[in-house]
């Protein structure tokens, strides 16, 4: 007890060599502290530092090689960061080992916390069509305040990546098609995350991936290759990551795709000149899983060592399970291939990062038995993760007031290779599965129904849905019952990381269940669940009410439930356009204009259209119907132009004209017709989630700038151009209900 008392102290000692009571306060105090701790660096120590590897060995069992050689490395400080532990006990063991250390320097821990940690909500892309930023940065303070207590410092999220292809499974952790809206949502996820400034115990650092353009894979393949013009970079898929450094986000994490020939990994345009240069990013950069080592396959490297090189150099500062650093980095900068100052840089911002929250002071300051107990326990998590699945199902179709179930039913059959699925609920992304603790959509059915009306369930087929022996089952369910409840869609790993599918309709024969239903005469009110868009024209050209519920998380089938007996009344709109068929992949609204135009889909002889499909979309982006309807009136402009220090104030009332209380996101559009680079149709500039009583009218306002009106032009300078510019104001990209020009003067 006395040697180890002994130890303890001497560790003690160690840290608070580094806690700064010798130091100034503040950024300078750390800076003082993290010069002082490098100059004691040996180059093996600086190069554990950047190194970061998994926990899964630990899985292998304590007396494994694997794991011996883990806690060997961590010991003699060649492990500067983890993944995949988690939970107090697990973190604070293996941060014992790191302060048996040399320096004693504490590791950092890091998570795929996607969306949720034990508390899961919609997967990210569902999430996103609540449009209620307010909403997604409270789904991601819970997130973080659960993996906080149990040890975690930093997630591997958000996703901020573009995503225009719904081919690509990842799109599901993503905020969708638009600049604007991900820029926006990166911003609330952040905030989420991190709170007020890092060192927090309720908060997690933030990760913003993947930096750059890993969206646009060609043809949606994971992984791929992505080839694009640097303006459509700037003006398309840097805009959110942007928005995630200006709200603070501590960490950022590249890709695995090459961009125009070069690996993200190894591009020194991307994370020198751009994000560490313009930008001026003082966090650090971690390398996505072994894409360091990928870079020999993608035949940019000659080998690991190689590899190594040309990471850092470019600016990656953590390498994530390629082993390339820890291996690599001493003997290059001993031969002078790697210069010192690009390692210290990187060791610099590692270490500015542990002592931002606290390590040093105290390394087990987020694993605390009593606050994980706490954390993982409070009811208002799973409270919050219903309501906010709930806003988050769009309501696609409704014809003839099909939803919500009326009152007075005797009978409910709830059908479907989903309708009694749990783990398929919380999607893809998850921390751990609390599947035996949820409630299915059957149960919730029953549950809300109460015991005066019969609910019945059949699967019909399992989600895969290969055959169709147990349609009849279904039939003979759905022929007693006043209303049929059809619940299809992806499983939960049908979509996100690898995930990509060539195919988007409902899988197996799923459709042919819709069909079969309604041939017998029982048309169901369809449920969808699904990580990403899918395809389903018979269902949506024939069904009478359609809820795409997404991926909806541990209290989604209450969620569901609560859409479907009209407790909550849907308000969500969709953040990517839904394809009518395979062939218009990739699409969105954000069009440009040809020269040949389609003008009437009547006529598309030469014009730019498909002579076997209508241009237009299943739904579009901004879609989403509710239990009531709001009309638009009286648009006003302050003034019908502006000089490029003006402003316009955009007005108009908006009323609730229906029987029921409801949420509209109102969308504004904006329109740039003439200009030196030619401009999208249209382009999504604000939105504003407004809850109106039945009979309710308010004024609503937007602000329009110059900065509002500006965009790259061909030398990716960003500027605005004088001009008239048309402002659109709808409830959808394709419902717009008012319209105005204005002016912006030369200075």
């Amino acid at each position: 007890m006395k040697k180890n008392w002994k130890a303890r102290a001497a560790v003690s000692m160690a840290l608070a060599a580094f806690a700064g009571a010798a130091y100034a306060g503040g950024e300078a105090g750390i800076a003082q502290r993290v010069e002082a701790l490098l100059r004691q660096m040996t180059i093996e120590e600086k190069a554990g530092q950047l190194n970061q590897l998994s926990g899964k060995a630990f899985s292998t069992g304590p007396n494994s090689e694997a794991v011996r050689n883990v806690e060997r490395d961590i010991r003699s400080g060649k492990v500067g960061s983890m993944l995949n532990i988690k939970g107090v006990a697990d973190t604070r063991r293996v941060q014992a080992l790191a302060l048996q250390s040399r320096l004693h320097i504490p590791l950092l821990f890091g998570l795929d916390v996607i969306h949720g940690y034990q508390t899961v909500f919609p997967v990210p892309l569902g999430e996103a069509a609540s449009w209620d930023l307010e909403a997604i940065e409270e789904s991601a303070r819970i997130a973080a305040r659960e993996a906080a207590a149990s040890g975690i410092h930093w997630t591997f999220a958000p996703m901020v990546d573009i995503g225009r292809d719904p081919r690509w499974g990842r799109v599901m952790e993503g905020a969708g098609e638009d600049t604007y809206l991900g820029a926006r949502i990166a911003v609330a996820r952040v905030r989420g995350f991190q709170g007020a400034q890092l060192g927090g115990t309720a908060s997690v650092m933030a990760t913003a991936k993947h930096f750059a353009g890993y969206g646009a894979a060609i043809a949606g393949r994971d992984y791929n290759a992505v080839d694009m013009s640097e303006h459509q970079l700037y003006e398309t898929y840097l805009p959110p990551f942007k928005a995630a450094l200006d709200a603070g986000a501590a960490t950022f994490m590249n890709a695995f795709n090459t961009l125009n020939g070069v690996p993200a990994t190894g591009n020194a345009m991307l994370q020198r000149e751009i994000l560490k240069g313009k930008w001026g990013f003082k966090g650090f950069v971690v390398s996505d899983w072994g894409s360091v080592r990928e870079m020999v396959v993608h035949g940019y490297a000659n080998d690991l060592t190689d590899a190594a090189a040309k990471a850092i150099t470019a600016g990656s500062d953590m390498d994530m399970e390629s082993n390339a650093y820890a291996s690599s980095l001493p003997a290059l900068v001993k031969s002078g291939k790697v210069d010192i100052a690009v390692v210290d840089d990187a060791v610099r911002r590692v270490l500015t990062k542990k002592f931002e929250l606290g390590l040093f002071e105290d390394p087990y300051r987020f694993s605390s038995a009593a606050r994980e107990r706490e954390a993982l326990n409070d009811p208002r998590h799973r409270q919050a993760a219903r309501r906010i699945a709930a806003e988050s199902m769009v309501l696609l179709k409704n014809e003839g007031g099909a939803l919500p179930l009326r009152r007075g039913l005797h009978s409910i059959a709830v059908i479907g290779p989903l309708a009694d699925a749990r783990r398929d609920l919380e999607g893809g992304w998850i921390v751990q599965s609390n599947a035996a603790k949820m409630a299915s959509l059957v149960d919730a059915v029953r549950e809300r129904a109460g015991q005066g009306v019969r609910v019945d369930y059949a699967a019909g087929c399992d989600v895969a849905c290969r055959g169709n022996e147990g349609f009849d089952a279904a039939l003979k369910a759905a022929s007693a019952a006043d209303v049929v409840v059809l619940a299809v869609g992806e499983s939960w790993d049908m979509s996100g990381e690898a995930k990509s599918r060539a195919h988007l309709g409902l899988p197996g024969r799923q459709g042919e269940l819709f069909e079969a239903l309604r041939a017998a005469g029982k048309t169901p009110v369809v449920v969808i669940m699904a990580g990403r868009p899918l395809i389903f024209e018979n269902v949506a050209e024939q069904a009478k009410a359609i809820l795409y519920a997404w991926h909806p998380g541990s209290e989604g089938g209450h969620a569901i439930a609560d859409v479907l007996f009209g407790d909550v009344n849907p308000s969500a709109k969709l953040p990517m356009t839904f394809p009518r068929n395979m062939g218009q992949i990739p699409i969105t609204y954000q069009q440009y204009n040809t020269g040949r135009p389609v003008q009437d889909e009547k006529n598309v002889v030469y014009k730019s259209a498909y002579i076997d499909s209508p241009n237009t979309p299943r739904y579009a982006f901004g879609h989403g119907l509710s239990y009531t309807t709001f009309a638009y009136k009286d648009l006003r402009v302050s003034n019908p132009s502006m000089g490029p220090d003006g402003k316009i104030t955009l007005s108009f009332t908006l009323a609730n004209s229906g029987p029921v209380a409801g949420a509209e996101v109102v969308q504004l559009y904006l329109r740039d017709p003439v200009a030196s680079v030619v401009r999208p149709l249209k382009e999504l500039k604000g939105f504003q989630r407004v809850v109106l009583q039945p009979g309710q009218v308010r004024t609503v306002s937007f602000t329009v700038d110059r900065e509002m009106l500006a965009f790259y032009d061909r030398q990716l300078q960003w500027g605005a151009e004088a001009g008239k510019f048309e402002v659109m104001v709808g409830s959808a990209s394709d419902d717009i209900r008012l319209r105005q020009t204005i002016e912006l003067t030369e200075p």
